[in-house]
Formats: structure tokens, C-alpha cells, sequence
């Protein structure tokens, strides 16, 4: 009935596995759980192996680094269930009733249901506020709000979803990038997949030390500018492409792109800072799309 799939690298998926073990033979359900590294070749896989012990689970340890939406794709295959509940391994089930309360929703007529994220005070650290700040401020947000505008909050690493749909919109766009949830949403907008999203978070632990937050959301900006040009999201899909399209539709992306640098290190500087401004950092975000972009 139920495949529970965790991707993981470098980190110990073991504690997230016991937890939802006890809570699926507490439902008694048909399940599986099969958590995969993505070939880390981390000292921790010591740990994930004890995955193998638990009921109906276990872990495979790949020989070769593949990237995150293949190794999401890779575990939709191995799955025995028509159901998949995606989970990261950075993060533990916010209530004791999470399983169950995915469960009861499998009866109604969606197609996808999003849990949420939620992020506790005590992951707080001076050097993770910017990741720690956007997290509380943008994706934890209620359901009653994201089911408003249901393609727009779009985070894989909570989801439960039928296996047909996934396979089908993940199997031609496995890129190992960073930021491919802007494609997740916008393939699930375009195919006007159902989708539905609950109050059913998970806390999110891994957070990136403020340096590594903004390499990687460079990272991300590159990932939708590629996604862009290649008309796989549009100006409708994603707030930052209406901004752009805006600057655009008068001339001045080119012009905004080399103010912001100006600033650049004044931006950076608030924003790896105890109480960073995350105006600046959508402005840094766009500035910094716009150089890049054609």
C-alpha cells in the first residue's frame, strides 16, 4: 500500500527510519521503507545500514554518485507500492500521527499531498540564520494558505505522491542540480495534477551554514535560468520570473543586474548576519538572475 523512500547523502537516516517503522506497524498497513545514499561512501552508512534490521526496510548503499532526482527516480523504481511517501533524511515527523494522517488522505481524490515543513528554535545557529530565517518565513506556512495557490509552496522533501504520476513527470528530468523543485511544481501546474496540501510537518534539521546557502541558491538560480530558456517554466510559474519578465518588458534586467552587484557585498553581509533581511535577499536572488540570463 505504502513505499517510504528516503534518499540520503552523508547523513544518518537511521533515527527518521525507527520512527516511521513504529509508526506504520502502529497502522498496520502494508509498507515498505527503502532509504538510499547516493553514493557519499560516508562513515555514516555504518549507521544506515541498521536500517536493514528494522521490518520491511532497507538500505542501499550506491556505488555511484547519480544526483538527487535520479536517486528520487531510482527509488520510485525499486517501490513495490502504488503510493510513494518521499522523505529527506534531514528531517524527523513533527507529530506521532504523521503516517496515518498521509493515510487518511489517500481515500480522498488527490494525486499528490504535500505534509509541510516546520523548523524548530533550537536548530537556530549564528552561522545558519539565513537558512533558518528563510525556512520559518517561507516554508512554514500553513495548509489553509498554501492550498491558495497549491503549485506555488512545492517541497519534495515532504510529499506523498501515486507512483504513476511521478515516474511519468520526473523520468525525462533527472539533472543533477539544485533548485529542481522549481520544476516539480511547474510540471505539476502544467498537467494540472490534483494536489492537495496538509498540516502533516516534518522539522527540518540539515540546515546550510549561511556561505554554503548562498553557493547553493546560485546554484539554484542557474537551475532556473536553464529551466527557463529551455520553456520548461514560464514567467507565470515562479514569483522571480514575473519579476524578471517585468525588467525585461522594459529593457533594464540588464541594468538591475549590475546595480545590485554594486551592492553586493553590503547584501551578503546582511544576510549572513543574525537577522537577515530576506527583501535583500530576493533582491540579491534577482540581481544576480539577471547577470546571467540572457
Amino acid at each position: 500500500m505504502l513505499s517510504i523512500l528516503i534518499p540520503t547523502y552523508h547523513y544518518n537516516a537511521f533515527p527518521l527510519a525507527v520512527e516511521l517503522e513504529r509508526q506504520a506497524l502502529k497502522t498496520n498497513i502494508a509498507f515498505e521503507l527503502i532509504c538510499v545514499d547516493d553514493g557519499s561512501f560516508s562513515d555514516l552508512n555504518i549507521e544506515n545500514q541498521k536500517i536493514n534490521n528494522l521490518s520491511n526496510c532497507k538500505f542501499i548503499e550506491a556505488k555511484k554518485n547519480i544526483g538527487r532526482t535520479a536517486s528520487r527516480l531510482f527509488l520510485a523504481k525499486q517501490a513495490q507500492y502504488n503510493w510513494l511517501l518521499f522523505i529527506d533524511a534531514d528531517v524527523l515527523p513533527k507529530n506521532s500521527n504523521f503516517l496515518s494522517k498521509y493515510l487518511k488522505e489517500i481515500k480522498g481524490n488527490h494525486e499528490a499531498i504535500f505534509g509541510g515543513f516546520a523548523y524548530q528554535e533550537a536548530s537556530y545557529a549564528k552561522n545558519k540564520t539565513l537558512r533558518f530565517t528563510f525556512g520559518k518565513q517561507r516554508e512554514e506556512v500553513d495548509a489553509a494558505i498554501r492550498n491558495q495557490n497549491p503549485y506555488k509552496v512545492i517541497i519534495s522533501a515532504n510529499v506523498l505522491i501515486k507512483k504513476s504520476i511521478y515516474q511519468e513527470l520526473i523520468k525525462n528530468n533527472t539533472d543533477n542540480s539544485y533548485g529542481m523543485d522549481y520544476l516539480l511544481g511547474a510540471l505539476l501546474k502544467k498537467r494540472q495534477i490534483k494536489i492537495w496540501h496538509i498540516n502533516n510537518e516534518v522539522y527540518h534539521f540539515g540546515l546550510d551554514e549561511n556561505s554554503e546557502f548562498l553557493k547553493k541558491t546560485e546554484g539554484a538560480m542557474l537551475t532556473l535560468k536553464n529551466l527557463h530558456e529551455s520553456k520548461q517554466v514560464t514567467n507565470n510559474d515562479i514569483s522571480l520570473l514575473k519579476a524578471y519578465g517585468f525588467l525585461k518588458l522594459f529593457y533594464l534586467q540588464h541594468l538591475f543586474g549590475k546595480v545590485m552587484l554594486m551592492f553586493d557585498l553590503k547584501i551578503k553581509t546582511n544576510l549572513t548576519q543574525e537577522n537577515p533581511n530576506l527583501l535583500l535577499f530576493d533582491l540579491y536572488r534577482l540581481g544576480y538572475f539577471c547577470r546571467i540570463h540572457n
